[in-house]
């Protein structure tokens, strides 16, 4: 090999995280502000408004179902290729990224066919419905977004396969330069040529071509791995192993679409038979702003799972060198920085929710959007603080290669409580049930999150124990 991972298992920890998880987390928020540098200018052009707000909000949860297939792919092949590296056994980590490669490629396109068939029975079932304007804006912004899903899948696939080859700050240029390109062309798409929700997608779109492009370079030129053509032939053990070190990422994404979706509905359901937003011309408001408040939760998200994510390489290569010690270190700095990450972003929603809503085109929409908007922040995301330290115990079970334990805990969160009591609250409290729904699932997922950082760590030390006795 050219290159070599050995320095995972001796170099300090806290330098580690800033190398593996500084990029990671800027490549996971560049992805992130795709769709949301799509909303703030679909937002702040006057032609399109809370009703083009509303329509990003419906297409949103689609795209995240495409990200939760490609994440499951990419987490999971670096975890299972930072382990195989950590027991020196390079053939399967070879063998783990051409696996990944080939079933990317083939879901992808499988995704696109059933959204391009389907089209309009997804967007009734994600809230699309909630008016005529929203309805129409979802079925344009839906079909250009649904033409880069490939492109999409492929890109976010590969940016956790550079990392495990070493590679952290090619990852995240390669995403940069895509959300760069999105940036520049969608004030061009959307006020220069009034393209509307097209202008905002197609500049998407290219964005995501241009990453890809970027990672099928990169593919080619590997620094440690380097598969060869032999390698992407499919290997059902190699699948399967590579598929269970994912599946949390897989869950934790695809049970937040289904969370969505139980809230877009309620939300529809429940805002219909309010005072003011049961009124035709406000009726979307609802939406589009729980979608806001969503997309700010997601930028907090992005920087939590980066942080995480970023340590997947470290914690496998450490865990297959059975280095429980500098395991149970690295848990300790990235429990502390997520929940210094939730307490900045805690303040912010409740100090400053009138200058986060500004952003998203406040000044053209009436009083209600405000004044709903304020209130959204400072309920539903009241417990932030205990979201970041749930999500990084997730991520970090994964890593450790605990997929039960890491999935067990992600499905209670996202699909017990978050779609149960989003379902369940607004029986009781209407509108602001949906709200109600996220801190209550964040206090109880963390009574069970807190039993297994116990755990994890009285099972570290006894292995490091027992190493240090060897």
């Amino acid at each position: 090999m050219e290159g070599s991972n050995q320095f995972l298992g001796t170099e300090r920890i806290g330098r580690l995280m800033q190398k593996y998880a500084i990029p990671c987390i800027i490549s996971l928020l560049v992805g992130a502000l795709y769709n949301i540098v799509d909303q703030i200018f679909i937002a702040n052009a006057s032609y399109l408004g809370s009703y083009g707000n509303a329509a990003n909000t419906v297409v949103f949860p689609l795209t995240v179902v495409a990200l939760a297939i490609a994440v499951m792919i990419g987490d999971g092949c670096c975890a299972f290729v930072s382990i195989s590296l950590g027991q020196d056994e390079v053939r399967k980590a070879k063998q783990s990224v051409g696996n990944a490669v080939e079933v990317c490629l083939v879901s992808s396109i499988v995704l696109t066919a059933v959204y391009l068939l389907f089209a309009d029975t997804i967007l009734a079932m994600f809230g699309g419905t909630v008016n005529a304007e929203t309805y129409r804006h979802s079925q344009k912004y839906f079909f250009y977004i649904t033409l880069g899903v490939p492109f999409y899948m492929f890109g976010q696939a590969m940016n956790p396969i550079i990392r495990a080859d070493g590679s952290p700050r090619f990852a995240m240029i390669s995403t940069l330069a895509g959300a760069v390109l999105n940036i520049i062309l969608d004030p061009i798409f959307v006020f220069g040529l009034r393209w509307g929700m097209m202008g905002a997608a197609v500049a998407t779109v290219i964005g995501q071509v241009a990453t890809a492009i970027l990672a099928v370079w990169y593919l080619l030129h590997m620094r440690i791995i380097k598969p060869a053509a032999g390698d992407f032939a499919l290997r059902g053990k190699v699948c399967s192993r590579m598929l269970t070190l994912g599946i949390t990422s897989f869950l934790s994404q695809i049970s937040l679409v289904a969370a969505m979706a139980a809230i877009n509905n309620m939300i529809r359901k429940y805002g219909a038979l309010d005072a003011v937003f049961g009124q035709e011309q406000y009726a979307q408001i609802p939406m589009a702003v729980v979608g806001i408040v969503m997309k700010f939760f997601q930028i907090v998200i992005s920087i939590v799972v980066g942080m995480a994510a970023g340590c997947i390489p470290i914690v496998g290569f450490n865990m297959g060198a059975r280095k429980s010690a500098r395991v149970k270190e690295l848990f300790t700095k990235l429990l502390a920085a997520e929940a210094g990450v939730g307490a900045v972003a805690l303040v912010l929603v409740e100090s400053f929710p009138h200058q986060l809503i500004a952003l998203f085109g406040a000044a053209n929409e009436s009083v209600y959007y405000t004044d709903f908007a304020v209130r959204s922040f400072r309920i539903y995301l009241c417990m932030i603080i205990l979201a970041c330290v749930n999500k990084a115990c997730f991520i970090f079970l994964q890593s450790m290669g605990k997929a039960g334990e890491s999935t067990a805990l992600s499905m209670v969160r996202e699909v017990v409580f978050g779609v149960g009591f989003a379902l369940l609250l607004p029986h009781f409290f209407g509108l602001d049930g949906v709200l109600y729904s996220m801190p209550l699932s964040d206090i109880l997922t963390f009574l069970i999150a807190a039993y297994l950082i116990v755990k994890t760590y009285r099972s570290l030390e006894e292995s490091s124990t027992r190493q240090r006795d060897y």
